[in-house]
């Protein structure tokens, strides 16, 4: 949801955007809460599943991106 009324807010505004999907979706932001996700620094699991994608997706790749999640999982246990 931050994505979406990051794109879309020059064109309607935060407030708007956030008054009028709050009753549609819920536990949607308000624009307060949006501001704050916005200028929240990276949490430590964000940073660490950064590093770890490169890692997941090049022998998934080499799999013929057919590995689901138990063979994916089996074959990073045993490359360590």
């Amino acid at each position: 949801m931050i994505r979406f009324i990051t794109e879309h807010r020059d064109r309607f505004g935060v407030e708007l955007i956030c008054q009028v999907l709050r009753p549609a979706v819920r536990g949607f932001l308000t624009s307060r809460g949006f501001r704050a996700a916005v200028n929240r620094t990276l949490s430590a699991r964000h940073l660490q599943d950064n590093l770890l994608v490169p890692e997941i997706v090049h022998p998934h790749a080499e799999n013929y991106v057919i590995y689901g999640r138990r063979k994916m999982h089996a074959l990073m246990r045993g490359q360590g």
